[in-house]
């Protein structure tokens, strides 16, 4: 397919302003991140003159980000693989109709989709459950985990469609060989699935890790505090410390950017599964 110069043109303008609009803020931040305060007063946006390395140990410390990013580690990493698991085990028969009112419950959730946030509701319920379970409920690990892995819509939607360009003809050939069901997902489907399980992860990660009203309704005790609860250390009676804060949203914001680099090949390959026939 041949493109004037024209539609060149345009393409360029659109990933041009794309880079504006997604990569000079971050550029800027980290700009500020490397400054010194009196500098920061002197040019807010200018380029950095001398460089402040020490600002991330500071901001490190100040912000008491060791604590926060083992709990937002472990928030992040187990929410997001009980999701992926919990997604796999329900989009596999309703996207082969091995249950019934496969449709029903698949438009279920579609909808579901369209409603609003639940959050009320979700606060009675973790209280609810805090009284009658004390290690699962309101101000637990565990029950901020599994109420994050509650939210498999998405992510089972965009499986269930994966699935049915699986051809059956697997399913059949396992039964014969004596397959049993766990196995066949977890050896068969799920490396077949890689593209839209990376971008399932991604979603998931990247919806957890920067979660900042959760933690503040389910997790007042500041041994759970996920890490985007560090960034409130810089924020002063009188006037922020800009250079820590903008050190403390590129330490929150670098995991991300880490994990995306990983599997950005995935991502990649699940944008253009489909796009040329075999």
């Amino acid at each position: 397919m041949r493109n004037s110069k024209t539609t060149q043109t345009l393409s360029y303008a659109v990933i041009g302003l794309l880079l504006i609009l997604y990569v000079v803020p971050l550029l800027l931040v980290f700009n500020v991140s490397l400054k010194s305060f009196n500098e920061y007063l002197l040019n807010p946006i200018g380029i950095v003159k001398n460089i402040e390395w020490g600002n991330y140990s500071q901001a490190w410390s100040e912000g008491n980000f060791a604590g926060y990013f083992a709990n937002s580690l472990i928030y992040t990493v187990t929410a997001t693989v009980l999701t992926i698991i919990v997604s796999l085990f329900a989009a596999f028969p309703v996207a082969r109709g091995y249950v019934m009112w496969s449709g029903f419950i698949y438009m279920f959730f579609l909808l579901s989709q369209f409603l609003p946030n639940p959050m009320v509701a979700q606060y009675k319920l973790m209280l609810s459950f805090k009284e009658s379970v004390s290690f699962f409920g309101y101000d637990t690990k565990l029950g901020y985990i599994l109420l994050k892995t509650t939210g498999t819509g998405v992510v089972f939607m965009m499986f269930v469609g994966y699935i049915k360009s699986i051809s059956r003809d697997l399913d059949e050939a396992a039964g014969m060989d004596g397959s049993g069901y766990i196995r066949y997902l977890f050896q068969i489907i799920l490396p077949l699935m890689k593209p839209v399980i990376a971008t399932g992860v991604i979603l998931t990660a990247i919806g957890i890790w920067n979660d900042f009203v959760g933690p503040i309704m389910y997790l007042p005790s500041p041994s759970n505090y996920p890490i985007t609860f560090g960034l409130k250390e810089f924020r002063g009676q009188y006037g922020n410390n800009w250079p820590l804060l903008a050190c403390g949203i590129m330490i929150v914001a670098a995991p991300l950017i880490i994990l995306y680099t990983f599997i950005q090949k995935y991502l990649v390959d699940g944008a253009l599964a489909g796009a040329v026939k075999s």
